[in-house]
């Protein structure tokens, strides 16, 4: 059985679809006897440049009176259609690129035709040749025979030398508009007596994205899918393309900011099937649509035609979005239709194009503090408390204490603050938090610094960063840090294991120390904050009356003190209200 796009290829210049301007030329070339030796063909797949070229051969040696060529009745008409005629030779350029195959096609051009008027040569997608090649062929196409027409055909005009297009006549096909491939595809249906809904055919040739064989070739498919007709879920099931509310169900929430409805539409429309890719498509055609309604232009017809009991519905989503904010989507999910076309993830792409056009254009970007701006742990004494002064020759009173939880600062003498690097990975360079050995971190310290976690996963996934956007540190639990989440979406996102492992090396990072990360939802925060703050007053109630009661332990490095400078006996101090009574032993 014959394939769609070969059975209905045009067989008279009045078939061809979209190419009026190139039609309308040659016609008058060949009523005029005006015929040049070499024409190119330039523009996208599919657009009739080879069906042309076949056009062009039948007519000029066409048998029939000037005006009723090509006639598709003489002999010669009848070989070319059947594939038989010698002298219509077509070539592959992309099989043949070497010099010895273009020395031997100018050796077989001096060979007069065998039964045609003209010997004509067909070359598609010539801009394979390699440069030899085109050099070769180049003196051929200078002076060829008087009985010899060439015709190259290519999708790239660009990669041609100039030499080879200045002595042809050069023709541009264009895409085909969306209404014309419809009204083609309805007449070839009604021709091979195939039921098919419009809707179905306009989703076909949206597809088809110009390309009259691709949106054939796709017919020829659907027309098999489903032996009672082609129908829109047919179409929906076959291409992989989401439906129609899916979309504006994203739309929707776009305009609302409204990212775990989005998500969550976006998820459940791959797990019915949608291709990722297609869906991105898609979200740029709806989004493009709704550009053009917005600034009144007429390039919404074709969409507004299919969509048309929607129609309301499109301008309602139009005038709840600014041109800018329009723009951004479009260019967003138009790359992630680009970088869905691998990847172990295909639909991350497409979820992260939906949250970077979520998240509002002037919104400050997290940066990694200057020195002079960083957030401050609570000063080492409280001023309101008398503390005794240290000896000259305590180490405490030579440099500063080494558990000091806060970063040495420069004073002021020592000249102006050199302000951070403002780059994403500054909050890994500095480094952990300086935290020294036996310290206890705590939630506000994590929360203080949040900021820079968020810094540091920027490098590593822009995603994570956004899902850590929406959680807060709500309670440390030993070396658990809990996270709380508002959205039950979010907080399975973030607990999948890979993502909770990146989320879990990030903060070890930053805080100096091994930590697991638990994710909860809802009332459950606020019950283990209650916990480990209950937790974490009996462990510095415990440790408070070891350093009280007894030496402290020796270590390498010991005080000879439990001064307010020991992170632990200050947490004491201020959290459960003790009083140091003696600092020297």
């Amino acid at each position: 059985m014959q394939a769609l796009y070969r059975k209905w290829r045009p067989r008279t210049f009045n078939e061809v679809i979209g190419q009026g301007h190139v039609v309308h030329t040659l016609r008058n070339a060949l009523a005029s006897g005006r015929i040049h030796h070499a024409y190119l063909f330039a523009g996208p797949r599919g657009t009739g440049k080879t069906t042309t070229a076949r056009l062009l051969a039948k007519a000029v040696n066409c048998l029939a009176a000037e005006g009723e060529r090509p006639c598709n009745q003489c002999a010669i008409c009848e070989a070319i259609n059947e594939g038989r005629l010698i002298d219509l030779i077509e070539i592959d350029a992309a099989s043949n690129t070497g010099v010895d195959n273009v020395r031997e096609l100018r050796e077989r051009v001096g060979f007069r035709p065998t039964e045609a008027r003209y010997k004509v040569y067909v070359i598609d997608e010539v801009h394979m040749l390699s440069t030899s090649a085109f050099n070769a062929l180049l003196k051929t196409l200078e002076e060829p025979p008087p009985h010899v027409i060439f015709v190259l055909a290519t999708t790239e005009a660009h990669k041609i030398p100039e030499t080879v297009i200045s002595r042809c006549q050069r023709f541009n096909f264009r895409r085909i508009s969306t209404q014309e491939i419809v009204e083609r595809l309805a007449w070839i249906v009604e021709q091979e007596g195939i039921p098919a809904e419009h809707d179905a055919l306009m989703m076909i040739a949206r597809q088809a994205t110009g390309s009259m064989r691709d949106a054939e070739s796709l017919l020829d498919q659907l027309a098999s899918y489903n032996q009672a007709g082609i129908t829109v879920a047919g179409v929906q099931a076959a291409l992989g393309t989401g439906s129609g509310e899916a979309i504006f169900q994203v739309v929707d929430a776009l305009s609302k900011k409204d990212a775990a409805l989005g998500l969550e539409v976006i998820n459940r429309a791959v797990d019915e099937g949608s291709a990722p890719r297609q869906f991105a498509r898609q979200m740029v055609e709806h989004l493009r649509a709704l550009l053009l309604l917005r600034l009144g232009s007429d390039g919404t017809a074709a969409y507004l035609q299919a969509q048309a009991d929607s129609q309301a519905r499109l301008e309602a989503q139009a005038q709840a979005f600014s041109h800018r904010d329009l723009a951004k989507a479009i260019r967003l999910f138009n790359q992630a239709a680009v970088e869905s076309r691998g990847g172990w993830q295909p639909q991350l792409p497409l979820e992260m194009a939906f949250i970077e056009a979520v998240l509002p254009p002037d919104a400050p970007q997290e940066t990694p503090p200057s020195p002079s701006s960083r957030p401050q742990s609570p000063p080492s004494s409280p001023p309101s408390r008398p503390r005794p002064r240290p000896s000259s020759s305590s180490p405490s009173a030579r440099a500063p204490s080494a558990a000091s939880p806060l970063p040495p600062t420069k004073s002021p003498s020592s000249g102006p603050e050199r302000p951070a690097p403002q780059k994403p990975s500054a909050a890994q360079e500095r480094g952990p938090l300086p935290v020294g050995d036996g310290a206890t971190i705590t939630v506000e310290t994590i929360q203080q610094h949040w900021g820079q976690a968020l810094n540091a996963m920027r490098p590593r996934s822009l995603f994570l960063e956004a899902l850590m956007r929406s959680c807060r540190p709500v309670a440390i639990e030993k070396d658990v840090i809990v996270l709380g989440f508002d959205y039950e979406f979010h907080r399975s996102k973030v607990d999948e294991e890979q993502n909770r492992r990146e989320i879990e090396g990030v903060l070890s990072t930053l805080l100096g120390k091994r930590y697991r990360v638990r994710c909860v939802l809802g009332q459950s925060d606020r019950n283990a904050a209650h916990r480990a703050q209950t937790q974490a007053q009996s462990q510095f109630r415990s440790q408070s009356q070891s350093h009280s009661n007894g030496p402290p332990p020796t270590t390498a490095t010991a005080q000879p003190e439990p001064s307010t400078e020991d992170p632990l006996v200050r947490m004491a101090v201020e959290e459960l209200g003790a009083t140091v009574i003696n600092s020297n032993r």
